[in-house]
């Protein structure tokens, strides 16, 4: 028997058009969460001690106010014995990095344990089976993927079943930059696959587990309904507190790696990841001063001026069509007066591109193209590694 299963219905292969708008709909269907399809996963819940991997995101359904999947299984008299919860917490307000406590939900009473900031391996003593319901925004160095990764090891280790309900990817339609050179594996890179992967979590998970990436274990994935790699699937809430809309979930690809450099990408702002700029840029046009806000209590630059370039009115369309976008980067690291202050000193920028070749690409002139022609063949050699894993078209 294969380590993995996936419940796949006709429906989920229909149609094959491209959605011009986002939303929360494919070609005329509204788009089906895996949490939705319940009588898909509920009877493999029955007497069981059941933990999901989740936070604010794991709603069922596609609108703001859908219920939580923990409410809803509390409903159904599941026996829901604890979550775990990744970076940013339960709740999704802590901020970038910040150690998040264990406790318990003081709406429902369930215990919580914090997965992010702990080294200790969690415990599989209190559960049965596991359920993933987290959304994930496809690249390498978002860390729910990786908690989702963690507690599948947990699960093979302890002969538990695995059950991700699956969701869209917002950046699904995008497979793009270096892949991972596993010398650089790290809390913001674990798996040798590109920037952007263009998977769901479920395909993701299914590709972990075939490409011997993670230890075998028993996995279900219970796809989406009317959802295909083309869909332009918005968001209805933000997955972590500073990605604010789709604007930066469509920029966070390019503009995240300003975090290995010294300049701010507008942590601290109403537009982190939308915006970028150091005090040593020139000084006209667009600025903004970094604060302590919540979400981001100590950010770059904090309280410093910063000069530099506004993309909250860019395109979404041209955003998309670029892909991984060097180009502000390159901007930015021509506009500094002392390009050698340009980059971190403790090489998270490597961590971040996941390989050694573009900071001196960059550092020597190149161009976006040129860089990005480096690793054009990765990403087509990854392309068909992956194929056998998808689910949607």
């Amino acid at each position: 028997m294969k380590p993995w299963r996936v419940i796949v219905l006709l429906a989920l292969l229909t149609g094959c058009g491209v959605q011009k708008d986002g939303g929360d709909s494919y070609a005329g269907r509204r788009i089906v969460m895996g949490d939705e399809r319940m009588s898909e996963y509920l009877p493999a819940l029955e007497g069981q001690r059941v933990a999901i991997l989740t936070n604010h995101t794991g709603l069922a359904g596609t609108k703001k106010n859908s219920p939580h999947i923990l409410d809803v299984l509390l409903n159904k008299q599941v026996n829901v014995a604890l979550v775990f919860s990744p970076e940013h917490g339960f709740r999704g307000t802590a901020d970038a990095g910040e150690k998040v406590e264990s406790g318990r939900d003081p709406k429902t009473g369930v215990r919580v344990v914090s997965l992010y900031g702990s080294k200790t391996q969690p415990s599989a003593e209190d559960f049965d089976i596991l359920l993933v319901d987290i959304q994930d925004v496809g690249t390498r160095f978002y860390t729910y993927y990786i908690a989702v990764l963690r507690m599948m090891e947990v699960c093979a280790a302890n002969n538990k079943k695995v059950i991700i309900l699956d969701r869209p990817n917002p950046n699904g339609f995008m497979v793009d930059g270096p892949l991972l050179d596993m010398k650089y594996k790290s809390g913001v890179g674990a798996l040798p696959i590109p920037v952007v992967h263009g998977m769901t979590l479920g395909e993701l998970a299914r590709m972990a587990v075939g490409e011997g990436w993670t230890a075998p274990v028993d996995l279900t994935v219970v796809p989406c309904l009317n959802y295909n790699h083309a869909t332009l699937y918005r968001l209805p809430i933000a997955p972590s507190p500073n990605l604010r809309d789709m604007q930066a979930v469509y920029l966070y690809p390019s503009t995240c790696l300003f975090e290995g450099t010294t300049l701010s990408l507008g942590r601290g702002t109403r537009w982190p990841f939308e915006v970028y700029g150091h005090p040593n840029f020139p000084r006209k046009g667009f600025s903004f001063t970094p604060s302590s806000v919540k979400g981001a209590k100590n950010p770059p630059l904090k309280d410093r001026k910063c000069y530099g370039v506004d993309l909250r009115r860019k395109s979404q369309k041209s955003i998309r069509a670029n892909g991984l976008d060097l180009s502000y980067l390159i901007d930015a690291y021509q506009k500094m007066d002392a390009p050698a202050d340009f980059w971190r000193r403790d090489g998270f920028f490597e961590l971040l591109i996941g390989v050694d070749y573009v900071r001196e690409m960059i550092d020597n002139g190149a161009t976006a193209e040129e860089i990005k022609a480096r690793w054009a063949p990765d990403v087509e050699k990854f392309k068909t590694q992956r194929t056998k894993y998808l689910i949607y078209e």
